[in-house]
């Protein structure tokens, strides 16, 4: 009995590291379109066609996000922020963002 708890334990540990290993994955696309919106112009339609394509599909799923239409229309409205994703992120860029909507309320 012991050693299909520790089977278990262990096999959600390698999903929920693998999981996160996608969500890097997500995260470098969407710095990619970022970056590509602040050259081109395009950011937005690029991480559409790839978070509708088959491969993109895949890595949203196996990053535990549905890819449905709604999760590809945030993605791109993330990309049109132009907020790199280690600054939206950061804890420095979170309180900003509570401080602005407190004064706007």
């Amino acid at each position: 009995m012991a050693d299909f708890v520790d089977g278990t334990a262990f096999n959600y540990e390698q999903g929920q590291r693998s999981r996160k290993l996608f969500a890097a994955v997500v995260l470098a696309a969407l710095d990619d379109a970022i970056a590509d919106d602040k050259k081109y112009g395009n950011g937005p339609e690029q991480i559409a066609r790839w978070a509708r394509s088959r491969d993109g599909r895949e890595v949203l799923s196996c990053a535990g996000i549905d890819p449905n239409e709604r999760v590809v229309s945030g993605l791109m409205e993330f990309v049109s922020k132009g907020i790199r994703t280690s600054v939206a992120l950061s804890r420095e860029e979170s309180e900003r963002r509570n401080a602005q909507q407190m004064e706007a309320a």
